[in-house]
């Protein structure tokens, strides 16, 4: 039963958090620390992204539905973390999650980003439509989770990759073109 809230409010409420939040007034500071305390040993340092965000130019920002504790301890483990100007959390987003409108103009307006100047990378496709709206590039890591892969075949998704390391590998070959 548990399990069947929990994809319910994910899918109405685009966070389980936010089902959480609206229905039962739990501390969001509490459930983000106990749902991201997993186990992530599974990952691995990945030297060909390392390399490719190392040369890739401009401000990067990492936007996320999870909290900066869980990002930071997911992009330190994958060796990567040293690339990033920021992290853009679930709470500077007051708990407003994507796809929401709200986090996405937040984001531009603290970082005084020009959106026609972005690109947006993302696994979870419904996630890009309002960056696609505002005049970000958009970019969906291709993956076979349901929840990830509906609106994957929509107009709001410019480019798709199954690597992002060689898709930023393409972007940097570019630049010396």
């Amino acid at each position: 039963e548990a399990k069947k809230i929990q994809k319910n409010y994910f899918h109405k409420y685009y966070t389980t958090l936010n089902g959480m939040i609206k229905n039962h007034n739990i501390d969001a500071n509490e459930f983000l620390e106990f749902v991201h305390d997993i186990n992530i040993d599974f990952l691995s340092k990945d030297p060909l992204l390392s390399e490719e965000l190392k040369k890739l130019g401009g401000k990067k920002i990492i936007f996320t539905n999870g909290s900066k504790k869980h990002a930071k301890h997911v992009t330190s483990k994958i060796g990567i973390d040293q690339y990033f100007d920021d992290i853009f959390d679930i709470v500077d987003c007051e708990f407003v999650p994507k796809p929401a409108i709200e986090p996405y103009n937040k984001l531009v307006k603290k970082h005084k980003i020009d959106p026609k100047l972005c690109l947006l990378v993302e696994d979870i496709a419904r996630n890009l439509k309002p960056a696609y709206e505002m005049g970000i590039k958009t970019v969906w890591i291709e993956n076979d989770e349901p929840w990830a892969s509906k609106f994957s075949n929509s107009n709001f998704i410019n480019y798709k990759t199954n690597n992002l390391s060689e898709f930023l590998k393409k972007i940097n070959l570019l630049k010396v073109v």
